[in-house]
C-alpha cells in the first residue's frame, strides 16, 4: 500500500489554521525533502524520499523547495548579522583555544563561468603530547561572495562560536592578502600561523627555480623543511639570502624571498608547536571537499549564481549538525511567506471582483423602497440567525471548520516538541 501524503486543494481554506506551508506538502514531507537535498543531489533525494516516505516529488518541485527553503535561512543570516552590527551585543563565552582558518574553492555556474565559495572554519585546539594540536568541535560558514562582504557576514559564525571573547586565537591561513584583512577584522589579537604546506611550497618552487626538478632540487627542499618545522624562518631566510648573492639575476628567487621575509614572524613553527598549536590549515581545505565541492562541484553540475548561497546554508547547516534548530526557524520564515502570500491572493480575488461588479453595474441602481418591519416579515422566509461576519474573515468560533477532526496541524514536530 503506497501512502502519499499530499494536502489536496480542497483544504486551502484551512491552511493558516493548520499552519500549513506553501504547496501541496505537508511540512514534514518538505522538510525530510530539503534537508536530502543538502546532502546529495536533487534526483537522488527525490529517488530516497519517495522509498522511505513513499511521497511522489518531481525533480524541479525538489529544486524549487530546496532553494526557497535556503534563501529564507539566508535572509534571516543577513538580518541577525544587520542587527550584530547595530547594537554591538557582548559575544558569548569563547574557548581557551580557538582557531580560524579560511579559502577559496570554487564552484561551476552557468554559461561556463565560475565562482570562488569563501569558507570559514572555526575550531578548538586539543592539546597533543606527541605533534602539534589537533582542532576538533569544527563548525563552518561558507558564501559566495567578494572578500568585503565575505569578512562582513561571516560575523554570523564568529559571534556565534564566541571568537571575540575566546582566551586565545589563533588564525592559520596561508598568504592571501584578503585572509590577513578578514583576521584582522574579526580578531585582531589572533596569533598568525602561516599554514605550513604553503611555505612548504615556497621552499619546493625556490630549489627549482636553481636546479630544476632535479634530485639537487629535492635534497635541498626536504633539509629545508625540516629545518623551517624545527628552527623556524631565520635560518631559511638567511639560506635564501646567500642565494641570491650567488644568483641575483634569479627573479623568481628575489619574490620568495620577499614573501618569506614579510611572513617571517608566521612561521616560529617551533614555538607555536611547543604552544600547542595547529600549524596546518587542513580543516578548511578539507571543508573546501566536504562542505563545498562534494554538494556543488558534482559531474554536470551548474549553478546560478542567486541559488549558490541558499544551498551553501542548507550544506554549513547540516554540517554542523544545527539541522532541528535551523529548520524550526526556516519553517515559521516559509510560513509567515505563505500566509502573506494567500492575503495578497485574497486582496487580489477581492479587487477583480469588485471591478466586475462595476463593469456589470456602470450605473448605480435605485434605492428599493422601505418595507416595514411587518412587511418584511411577511415576504422574507424564515432563516436561521447569521453569524456576525468578522472584521478579520476568520471562521467563527462555532464554524464546522473549527471542528475538523484532524484538530490543530500535525504536521509540525518543532512546534509540538515545544509543548
Amino acid at each position: 500500500m503506497r501512502i502519499v501524503l499530499r494536502v489536496a486543494q480542497v483544504f486551502s481554506p484551512l491552511d493558516e489554521e493548520l499552519e500549513l506551508l506553501a504547496g501541496e506538502y505537508t511540512p514534514h514531507a518538505m522538510e525530510n525533502l530539503v534537508r536530502l537535498s543538502a546532502w546529495m543531489p536533487f534526483g537522488r533525494a527525490v529517488e530516497t524520499l519517495a522509498g522511505l516516505l513513499r511521497v511522489q516529488v518531481s525533480k524541479s518541485s525538489a529544486v524549487r523547495m530546496t532553494e526557497a527553503a535556503g534563501a529564507a535561512y539566508v535572509s534571516w543570516q543577513d538580518e541577525v548579522v544587520a542587527d550584530l552590527e547595530r547594537r554591538a551585543p557582548l559575544p558569548p563565552e569563547g574557548a581557551d583555544q580557538a582557531v580560524i582558518s579560511a579559502d577559496g574553492a570554487m564552484v561551476p555556474l552557468l554559461h561556463g563561468q565560475w565562482g570562488e565559495v569563501k569558507t570559514l572554519v572555526i575550531g578548538e585546539v586539543a592539546k597533543s603530547k606527541k605533534a602539534e594540536g589537533k582542532s576538533h568541535n569544527l563548525t563552518y560558514f561558507s558564501r559566495l561572495a567578494s572578500a568585503e562582504e565575505f569578512t562582513r557576514t561571516a560575523l554570523f559564525e564568529t559571534h556565534r562560536r564566541g571568537l571575540e571573547s575566546s582566551a586565545q586565537v589563533a588564525a592559520v591561513m596561508d598568504g592571501a592578502e584578503w585572509l590577513q584583512s578578514f583576521a584582522d577584522h574579526h580578531c585582531p589579537q589572533a596569533l598568525r600561523i602561516l599554514d605550513f604546506p604553503h611555505a612548504g611550497q615556497r621552499i619546493t618552487a625556490i630549489a627549482q627555480a636553481l636546479w630544476g626538478e632535479t634530485e639537487t632540487a629535492s635534497t635541498w627542499s626536504r633539509t629545508w623543511l625540516h629545518r623551517l618545522k624545527t628552527k623556524g624562518a631565520q635560518p631559511l631566510i638567511e639560506e635564501v639570502r646567500l642565494l641570491l648573492k650567488d644568483h641575483p639575476d634569479c627573479e623568481p628567487l628575489r619574490i620568495h624571498l620577499a614573501y618569506l621575509e614579510k611572513r617571517q614572524s608566521h612561521m616560529d613553527y617551533p614555538a607555536f608547536v611547543k604552544a600547542g598549536w595547529p600549524i596546518g590549515s587542513g580543516c578548511v581545505e578539507s571543508a573546501n571537499k566536504v562542505v563545498v565541492e562534494a554538494r556543488l562541484k558534482g559531474a554536470g553540475m551548474h549553478w546560478h549564481r542567486r541559488n549558490v548561497n541558499p544551498l551553501l546554508a542548507l550544506r554549513n547547516v547540516v554540517c554542523n549538525e544545527q539541522w532541528d534548530e535551523a529548520w524550526a526557524i526556516i519553517e515559521d520564515r516559509l510560513r509567515t511567506a505563505a500566509r502573506q502570500h494567500r492575503r495578497l491572493q485574497q486582496q487580489k480575488r477581492h479587487l477583480a471582483r469588485q471591478q466586475q461588479r462595476a463593469a456589470a453595474n456602470p450605473l448605480p441602481l435605485p434605492l428599493p423602497t422601505a418595507l416595514s418591519t411587518v412587511e418584511a416579515d411577511k415576504l422574507s422566509p424564515s432563516l436561521p440567525a447569521a453569524h456576525p461576519q468578522s472584521s478579520s474573515n476568520r471562521p467563527a468560533p462555532d464554524h464546522p471548520w473549527r471542528r475538523f477532526r484532524f484538530g490543530r496541524n500535525r504536521y509540525s514536530p518543532h512546534k509540538n516538541a515545544k509543548t
